[in-house]
């Protein structure tokens, strides 16, 4: 192992390419990345280590860390502390900085080191039922453009199952020429190609949406505040469709946690409920593993019992 001379927060230009370049993660996650490092970053301006070598990064250096980040406020505002999963964020993006120093050869404390901060498991998710379903989907007002694409967004996500970020990069093209369903590879999560697929009816409904656009914009979801028709481009942003699932669902009187990763778990829970198999949902939703997937247990729990009390030869004993 050789020892750098370059200070740690010297370091993490080479540790954002290296997230590019050598893990091939997103933008958006280098974009994640960089601010948690950021924290730690003004950090050691704070306790006036700016100057800290890899090497030097010590245990009892971390736990100052730690403490501060415990002790860290999500906004003056709320004066709420940070959750605990949000501090393992901060931690984990460390540990990453550390692994690379590994993969550099470069002396420094190892990533094993940094310990998570304990948190509650769960695997309690939140989906909605079909009637809810409907009442959320039917929610916009299709009069005009603004209520067809919002529409066409919460059939979208729950015909598809999609990830919100997934959605908003989606371009108009290849629904041209569909007609009564539509197939499309989409390049997801760790940059994994899967295909998704379009109800008829989610397609009626964006159908209806593109033939009441006269922009040549070529996303899909395209903005439409004061101003937006100048822009580069008009790609509706990924905290833009979050706020539109909120507001319908304010509307459809639906809960306060419904958000677009919410239809993302109605769509794996109506087809689990339908009698797919959870290694097919695992590839409708893209999961790299199994058991990323088998948080739907209140389903395939549940459809086990009724398997059980239906076919297990005990009750003729």
């Amino acid at each position: 192992m050789k020892q750098s001379h370059k200070p740690i927060i010297k370091h993490l230009p080479d540790f954002l390419d290296y997230l590019e370049i050598d893990k091939g993660l997103s933008n958006k996650t280098q974009e994640n990345y960089s601010r948690y490092l950021n924290r730690f970053s003004n950090w050691l301006f704070e306790v006036e280590k700016s100057s800290l070598l890899p090497h030097q990064l010590t245990p009892e250096l971390v736990w100052k860390y730690k403490v501060y980040l415990s002790r860290k406020t999500q906004s003056e505002k709320s004066g709420e502390p940070l959750k605990k999963s949000t501090q393992n964020y901060y931690l984990i993006a460390l540990r990453a900085l550390l692994s690379f120093f590994a993969d550099r050869d470069i002396t420094s404390l190892p990533s094993e080191k940094i310990k998570l901060a304990k948190q509650p498991k769960s695997n309690k998710i939140h989906f909605l039922q079909l009637e809810q379903i409907k009442d959320l989907v039917e929610s916009p007002n299709t009069i005009d453009e603004i209520g067809l694409r919002d529409r066409s967004i919460l059939e979208g996500l729950f015909s598809t199952g999609m990830r919100v970020s997934e959605l908003a990069s989606l371009d108009r093209e290849p629904f041209n020429k569909a007609k009564e369903f539509l197939e499309i590879g989409i390049k997801g999560k760790g940059k994994k190609v899967r295909t998704v697929y379009f109800s008829t009816r989610a397609l009626i409904w964006i159908k209806k949406y593109l033939n009441k656009r006269s922009d040549i914009d070529p996303s899909l979801f395209i903005n439409y505040k004061p101003g937006a028709e100048n822009a580069d481009s008009r790609r509706l942003s990924v905290r833009s469709i979050e706020n539109i699932v909120k507001k319908y669902s304010a509307i459809a009187g639906l809960p306060t946690m419904t958000t677009p990763h919410t239809l993302r778990h109605s769509y794996a829970t109506d087809l689990l409920n339908n009698g797919v198999d959870l290694r097919s949902v695992q590839e409708f939703l893209g999961h790299s593993d199994i058991s990323t997937t088998q948080i739907y247990t209140h389903v395939t729990n549940k459809k086990l019992k009724e398997i059980y009390k239906k076919h297990h030869g005990g009750k003729n004993i």
